[in-house]
C-alpha cells in the first residue's frame, strides 16, 4: 500500500516540475521505510503513511525537491534510531538542518527543559530561529501539523484540545502569515471542529441544508456578471468561493447574530489578466449593485503583510442579498493561494535569500528579534500568539514614513517601534494634530507624533496597555531591570490546586466595544468608566476582575491573564467585576494550618483586599495538632475563588485547602 503511494507522489511531483530527477525522493522514501518499521499511528495505519502525507502536502504546493525529501524524513531523528549525522551523510547538509528543525525539544536531549510549557515553547523557539534562516522548516512543520490535524481523532481528548488549541492560536495564524490561504482555512476548521463541537455541527448542518438553493443563485449571478465583463470587453474568469466554516462562527460572534441573519455567506472572485482590469471590473460591479457603505477595501494599492493583493467590495444585489465581490489578477491570485511560495523559482540550488524572500519574511525576523532568550515560557508563548496574529494597522511618523502596527496599537506601541529609549520616555501623543493618551487606539491613516520627557520610565500598568510583542518584551525587561518586576526562576513542575465544582463555563461572545462597555458591572454597578485590558482582551463569557489603574481609570482583565498574574499588583487596587447576568457563586473552605496565634488574623488580613462577602468563619482544633479555619462567602466567579485560594496559600502555616462551591440561582425580577 506505501508503494502505491510512492508512485502517486512521484507522478504528482513530475506532474507539477517535469523532467525532475526524483531520485533523491527515492532515496529519502527508502530511508524513511526502514526507520519507520514495525511503527504504527494510532490509526493502526502504518506510521509511513504520515510523512508521505506530509511529502504530498507540500508536492501539492508546488515545492522543490529538497523540501519534499525533508518532508518524507521529518520523524526519522525524532522517533528513530536514525542521526542527523545519517541523514546528513546520505542528503546533505540543508535536508539535514530542515530535519533537525523540525524534532521537538521534547524528544532532544535537554535536561534544563522540564515543564511542558518550557518545552513547547523551547521547540518553536528553535523552529523561528531555523525558520529566520530558511522558510522551509515552518512550511514542513505547518504541513506535518495540517496532517495531523486531518487525522487527530485518535488521540486522547486531553491531547486533541491541547494540540487543537496550539493549531488555533499559532500554526493556522502563521499559515496565514505565510499566505497560504487553503492551509490556513483548513487548520481552522479542524481546530474548530475539535474545540468547538456543538458549535461546529451546528454551522455546518446550516450550510448544508440550503446549499443547492445558495449554489443556484450563485450560478445565476456568476454567469450575469461574466456576460456584463465580457460585453465590456473585459476577459475575466468569475468563479464562486464559499466561505469555510470558522470564517461564518467568527462573523456570527462578531456580529451577535445567528447563522440564518449572515447571508453573505458566499463570495464571487474576478480573475483578471491585468492589474489595469481589476479597476475596469470594479467600475462593472458598482454599476451593476449598490455597494455597501464601509464595504470597500483596495489591497492592491496597500497590499496586507503576507503580500496579498485583490480589491474587495460587498455589495447589495437587487434581491436584498449581501455579496462580497473579490477582484484580483491571476498573479495575484496564485499568490493568494500558495502564499509565499507562490514566488519561488521551483529547481535545485535555489536561494531562498532574495530580495523578494527578505520582504516576505521581514514581519518574521522583526517578530523574532523582539521575543527574548531569557523570557518565561509562559512569556514567550504569550508574545508568539501575539507576534502571529496578521491583522495591522498602517500610521504615518510625523515625516510620512509609514510604521505598520498589530490592530489594536497605541502611541505606545508606535514609541517602541521607533526606538526603545522613545518608548521608554513617551508620556504621551499627538494624532492627527491632537493630544492623545498613550492608551489610545491608532487607527489605519493616523499621523502619530511622540510626546517624551526625560523623567518617564515604564510601569507595570503599561503591559495592560501595549499589544506588540516588542514593546511588551521591551517594557518587561526595563521593569526587571529597576526591580518592578520579579527576576525570572526556571518553571518547576507543580500540582494544580484544586479547583471548586462549578456550573457548565458560560459561552464567550465576542462584542463591540460599546455592547462591552454595557455588559461589564464593577462591584455590581453598571455604566462605569473602565477599559478593558489588551493584553487578554475580555470579552462576556470570560471571568474577569478590575484594578485601578494609573492614568487609565479601572481596567479590566480576565481573571486568568497571564500577564496579569506576573506582574506585582497592589492588592488594595483590585476590584470585583462581572457581566451582566453572571449568575454568583457560593464557595466553602477549610483550610488547615499549623498552630500559631496569629494566623486566623493574618489569613483574614490576606483576603481582605479581595473585596469577597464573607458569610461564615470559624476556627476549630484540627487533628495532630493542628487547626482548621473554615470559611464561607459568595464571589461573582469561580475566578474570585481561584483567587481567594492562591491568596490564602501565600500565608506562611498554611497546609491545606479543601473547597466546595454551588452557584446560585439568577435573582428573580419579581416579589
Amino acid at each position: 500500500m506505501m508503494r502505491t503511494e510512492l508512485t502517486k507522489l512521484l507522478k504528482l511531483i513530475r506532474k507539477i516540475n517535469p523532467g525532475v530527477d526524483l531520485d533523491v525522493i527515492r532515496r529519502a522514501y527508502r530511508m524513511a521505510d526502514r526507520a519507520h518499521a514495525g511503527q504504527f499511528r494510532l490509526s493502526g495505519d502504518p506510521y509511513l503513511s504520515h510523512p508521505l502525507a506530509v511529502a504530498r502536502i507540500l508536492a501539492m504546493l508546488r515545492l522543490d525537491i529538497t523540501t519534499i525529501a525533508a518532508g518524507l524524513l521529518h520523524d526519522v531523528i525524532e522517533d528513530t534510531p536514525i542521526t542527523r549525522e545519517d541523514v546528513q551523510n546520505e542528503f546533505g547538509e540543508t535536508v539535514a538542518m530542515l530535519v533537525e528543525a523540525v524534532t521537538k525539544i521534547g524528544t532532544m536531549p535537554a535536561p534544563q527543559v522540564s515543564s511542558r510549557a518550557e518545552k513547547q515553547a523551547a521547540s518553536i523557539r528553535k523552529m523561528l530561529v531555523a525558520t529566520v534562516r530558511d522558510v522551509r522548516v515552518l512550511l514542513i512543520k505547518l504541513a506535518d501539523r495540517l496532517h495531523n490535524m486531518r487525522t487527530i481523532e485518535f488521540l486522547p481528548p486531553d491531547k486533541i484540545e491541547r494540540i487543537s488549541r496550539e493549531t488555533m492560536d499559532i500554526y493556522a495564524p502563521l499559515a496565514h502569515r505565510l499566505g497560504i490561504a487553503r492551509w490556513k482555512w483548513e487548520l481552522e476548521d479542524h481546530a474548530f471542529h475539535r474545540l468547538y463541537p456543538s458549535e461546529y455541527k451546528e454551522v455546518a448542518a446550516r450550510v448544508a441544508m440550503k446549499r443547492r438553493e445558495r449554489e443556484e443563485w450563485l450560478g445565476k449571478t456568476i454567469d450575469f456578471l461574466s456576460r456584463q465583463l465580457a460585453a465590456e470587453g473585459i476577459a475575466a474568469q468569475v468563479i464562486g468561493r464559499p466561505k469555510h466554516l470558522y470564517s461564518i462562527y467568527r462573523k456570527m460572534l462578531r456580529q451577535g447574530k445567528d447563522f440564518d441573519e449572515i447571508r453573505d455567506i458566499q463570495a464571487i472572485r474576478i480573475i483578471t489578466t491585468r492589474e489595469s482590469e481589476c479597476y475596469e471590473a470594479l467600475g462593472v460591479v458598482h454599476r451593476l449593485w449598490t455597494p455597501i457603505v464601509g464595504g470597500f477595501k483596495d489591497y492592491i494599492a496597500m497590499a496586507k503583510a503576507n503580500g496579498y493583493q485583490s480589491i474587495h467590495s460587498s455589495i447589495m444585489c437587487e434581491d436584498g442579498m449581501p455579496l462580497e465581490i473579490q477582484i484580483r489578477t491571476e498573479e495575484m491570485d496564485r499568490t493568494a493561494q500558495e502564499g509565499i511560495a507562490a514566488h519561488w523559482k521551483y529547481k535545485e540550488g535555489y536561494a531562498f535569500s532574495d530580495a523578494r524572500m527578505e520582504q516576505d519574511l521581514k514581519w518574521l525576523k522583526q517578530m523574532f528579534e523582539s521575543l527574548r532568550e531569557e523570557d518565561a515560557a509562559d512569556e514567550f508563548l504569550d508574545d508568539v500568539r501575539r507576534g502571529v496574529q496578521m491583522s495591522e494597522v498602517f500610521v504615518f511618523t510625523p515625516k510620512g514614513e509609514i510604521r505598520e502596527l498589530p490592530a489594536g496599537a497605541t502611541p505606545l506601541d508606535f514609541a517602541y517601534s521607533i526606538h526603545t529609549d522613545i518608548g521608554h520616555r513617551c508620556f504621551g501623543a499627538r494624532v492627527n494634530g491632537r493630544i492623545v493618551p498613550i492608551s489610545y487606539t491608532l487607527q489605519t491613516g493616523d499621523s502619530v507624533e511622540i510626546l517624551t520627557s526625560k523623567n518617564q520610565t515604564p510601569h507595570v500598568d503599561w503591559l495592560d496597555i501595549v499589544v506588540s510583542a516588542r514593546a511588551r518584551a521591551k517594557i518587561r525587561q526595563r521593569l526587571r531591570e529597576m526591580g518592578e518586576l520579579d527576576p525570572l526562576e526556571p518553571e518547576k513542575p507543580k500540582a494544580a490546586p484544586p479547583r471548586p465544582a462549578m456550573a457548565a463555563k458560560a459561552a464567550v461572545r465576542v462584542v463591540d466595544e460599546a455592547t462591552r462597555s454595557k455588559l461589564i458591572r464593577v462591584e455590581g454597578a453598571k455604566n462605569m468608566a473602565v477599559a478593558f485590558a489588551k493584553c487578554c482582551n475580555p470579552m462576556p463569557g470570560h471571568e474577569v476582575i478590575g484594578y485601578a489603574t494609573r492614568g487609565t481609570g479601572i481596567t479590566i482583565h480576565r481573571a486568568d491573564c497571564g500577564n496579569f498574574a506576573r506582574t506585582r499588583r497592589d492588592p488594595s487596587r483590585l476590584i470585583e467585576a462581572s457581566w451582566e447576568g453572571e449568575r454568583r457563586v457560593h464557595a466553602s473552605l477549610r483550610v488547615t494550618t499549623g498552630a500559631r496565634p496569629t494566623m486566623l488574623a493574618d489569613i483574614t488580613n490576606a483576603i481582605a483586599p479581595l473585596n469577597i462577602n464573607i458569610t461564615h468563619a470559624q476556627f476549630m482544633p484540627g487533628e495532630n495538632g493542628q487547626r482548621n479555619f473554615d470559611v464561607a462567602f459568595d464571589a461573582s466567579s469561580k475566578g474570585v475563588v481561584d483567587r481567594v485560594v492562591r491568596v490564602i496559600r501565600t500565608v506562611p502555616g498554611v497546609v491545606d485547602i479543601t473547597t466546595h462551591s454551588t452557584p446560585e440561582a439568577p435573582k428573580s425580577g419579581h416579589k
